[in-house]
């Protein structure tokens, strides 16, 4: 068990599910820091012991502030519907920004994605690319050499009052991209983030959550270390398909990596 967390940068804090990473984190006895475009608004959704840094994942000396004294951070951001340029420049500028803004500073990382992130090919990814994009976020933690848990969460709160049973699972086989591949709620993704900091079996791993029928578990270390680990130096989680060549990918997406790779030495 890792013991050492005391401060937590949360990414998306404002949004449904970092409000309640926040809330979680606050309850279990966490500092808890939040970057946010107008904190006028942060203040009206997020407890008053939070500590907030004006600025949106765009900007690297807002970054800076923001990543300064943290122990942990929790990725819970998303573009929201805004297309082919937020997906860039959210989903995947929000981790590639912060990586850049720690500079190699080990802190533990908690990034939540989605289910189906490897599916290129569906209705979805192909309107917005945001699994793409996504999945070239999760790369630039994965090359960033920091301690990691990777969570891609089925559909929010699409769970009946009987499914709360968790279930990690790995290869990202389900793309329906419907609730079919996979149902969870909101609380129980805020949980399984934080309590994914903490845990030395959740390192370096990578899965999907969903939930199925039955009453939610007491022991999260248990699932945690059934899971089997990324390949140390792979950029893709350990049952991935592999049909996203790195070698493919655009010019500055591999600079990126080399940047963060470097940051790491």
């Amino acid at each position: 068990m890792t013991s050492d967390i005391k401060t937590i940068l949360v990414i998306g804090a404002t949004g449904s599910v970092g409000r309640l990473v926040v809330s979680q984190a606050l309850k279990a006895g966490f500092v808890v820091k939040a970057l946010s475009r107008t904190p006028s608004k942060a203040q009206r959704v997020l407890p008053p012991q939070v500590m907030l840094t004006q600025g949106d994942v765009s900007n690297i000396s807002a970054l800076l502030t923001a990543v300064a004294g943290v122990d942990a951070i929790v990725f819970t951001h998303g573009s929201d519907g805004s297309g082919k340029t937020g997906a860039r420049s959210v989903d995947y500028g929000a981790v590639r920004n912060t990586l850049l803004a720690l500079a190699g500073r080990p802190v533990r990382i908690a990034l939540m994605t989605s289910i189906g992130v490897t599916n290129r090919t569906g209705q979805y990814n192909r309107a917005t690319e945001a699994h793409d994009w996504k999945r070239r976020g999760e790369r630039l933690v994965r090359a960033s050499g920091l301690p990691y848990t990777i969570v891609r969460p089925g559909w929010f709160d699409y769970n009946d009052e009987h499914q709360h049973k968790l279930e990690f699972l790995q290869g990202d086989k389900r793309h329906a991209g419907d609730p079919s591949d996979g149902v969870v709620s909101r609380e129980q993704i805020a949980q399984v983030l934080l309590a994914s900091l903490t845990m030395d079996a959740a390192a370096g791993k990578t899965f999907e959550l969903v939930a199925g029928n039955g009453p939610a578990q007491s022991d999260l270390g248990s699932l945690f270390s059934a899971l089997a680990a990324d390949v140390p130096g792979h950029l893709d989680a350990v049952r991935d398909s592999s049909n996203m060549p790195v070698q493919n990918e655009p010019q500055h997406v591999l600079d990126d990596l080399d940047a963060i790779a470097s940051s790491a030495n």
